[in-house]
């Protein structure tokens, strides 16, 4: 087994140390808040002093954080994983944070640190159950030795080179948002254009909508919307999928629509609920 250090430990991050401790793992863990060390020492872990001590005592270093900024914080200065790392740590950046946020990791580190981008989809169930989806980018011969760590998370996808994570991670979230706003939208016109409840969850079933909106019914029909995603993190990532997409230099409208729905429904004090909440924005606007 392995010692392994993962630096961010909210929900996901959590999780994934702790399912990497029950795989027998040696675990390393380091968090801007000591309080969520607790729990994960109690069970066998260790803590690091700070990013860069959890570099110099693991083989593998897992980032699981925020956004990009929490990222640079963690990474780059004098107590930071680059001033601990070297060419016998890998580090595997799970967090999305774009391929720019990739990049600029990948130029903080030392030369010659193994690096992959390995971000996740999934929540919280996935993540304890180990069936998240680890879309990796890098190397073929680093993503094979490191796909039996990985894949004691979930089931492992190579993409592409280095970045190519992040990339497919921005990609299969547009479709997530995009698709949930498209189903509010839909439902607020059939709302008022008068047709009852039950007519719009049968024409629904008729359309490519068919499995969202007979997954989110129930929490709809209740307004309730436990955090398994928060929103104020899905408004963060359609953020860094209009930034990738002005880089590529592509048109992505129905993402700019999802992402002032998901900005607005923040701003109506739903970002610690979860991302799906933008469907009672949505209704309430009409």
């Amino acid at each position: 087994m392995r010692a392994i250090a993962v630096v961010g430990l909210g929900a996901m991050g959590s999780r994934i140390a702790q399912r990497l401790l029950s795989a027998g793992h040696e675990i390393i863990v380091w968090n801007r808040t000591p309080a969520k060390l607790a729990q994960l020492i109690d069970l066998g872990a260790t803590a690091a002093e700070s990013p860069a001590d959890a570099a110099r005592r693991a083989e593998v270093l897992i980032t699981m954080v925020s956004d990009p900024a929490a990222l640079r914080a963690v990474s780059e200065g004098g107590e930071s994983i680059a001033a601990g790392a070297d060419a016998t740590l890998t580090v595997i950046e799970m967090s999305t944070v774009g391929p720019a946020g990739v990049a600029r990791l990948a130029s903080a580190l030392p030369p010659g640190t193994p690096l992959l981008d390995a971000p996740v989809l999934g929540s919280l169930g996935e993540a304890e159950a180990g069936s998240l989806k680890i879309f990796v980018g890098g190397p073929v011969a680093l993503v094979e030795e490191s796909e039996p760590l990985l894949s004691s998370l979930g089931s492992v996808l190579h993409v592409g080179p280095l970045g190519a994570g992040q990339a497919a991670k921005l990609v299969a979230n547009a479709t997530l948002f995009s698709a949930l706003a498209t189903l509010g939208e839909a439902i607020a016109l059939a709302h008022g254009l008068g047709l009852s409840k039950s007519t719009v969850y049968e024409l629904l079933a008729a359309t490519p909508l068919a499995g969202q909106a007979q997954r989110r019914r129930d929490a709809i029909e209740r307004g309730d919307y436990p955090s398994r995603f928060p929103l104020a993190l899905a408004r963060k990532d359609a953020e860094l999928i209009a930034e990738a997409a002005v880089a590529a230099g592509v048109d992505l409208r129905l993402i700019k629509a999802a992402r002032t729905w998901l900005a607005d429904a923040e701003a109506a004090g739903s970002g610690n609920r979860d991302y799906t909440a933008l469907l009672a924005t949505i209704l309430a606007s009409r």
